[in-house]
């Protein structure tokens, strides 16, 4: 009795592994648009970062891929007076404004983007 349930869990094991793995074969990886086209990026009007005199470097959490930081990046610059540039592999983004830095704006741009802010610095 005992061999049939373990051999009824291996089945239902493999089975679940099968299905797992050819979602994500036809859908790509788990990540939220990896494999999707890249996002559009929104950029500021003023470019120029000598008139952003205040500078901060953020932690991002949550972000997974490129589209992920662009998601992030879009979100700061959507905000009046903010230059940003997000790099995933370091998971940080580098926020220049006009005005000293209004926290709980960032934090809720990037919250409401999907993710997380870890720290400021």
């Amino acid at each position: 009795m005992i061999n049939i349930l373990i051999i009824i869990a291996l089945v239902c094991g493999i089975g679940c592994a099968i299905v797992i793995a050819y979602q994500r074969y036809r859908k790509g990886s788990a990540c939220c648009g990896e494999h999707e086209e890249t996002v559009a990026r929104v950029m500021p009007g003023d470019r120029n970062k000598k008139h952003y005199p205040y500078k901060a470097i953020l932690n991002i959490g949550g972000m997974t891929c490129e589209n992920c930081a662009i998601r992030v990046e879009n979100a700061l610059n959507s905000l009046p007076d903010v230059l940003a540039n997000v790099d995933i592999a370091t998971k940080k983004a580098t926020v220049l404004t006009k005005e000293p830095l209004d926290e709980q704006s960032i934090r809720d741009a990037i919250s409401q983007a999907g993710y997380i802010v870890m720290s400021i610095e």
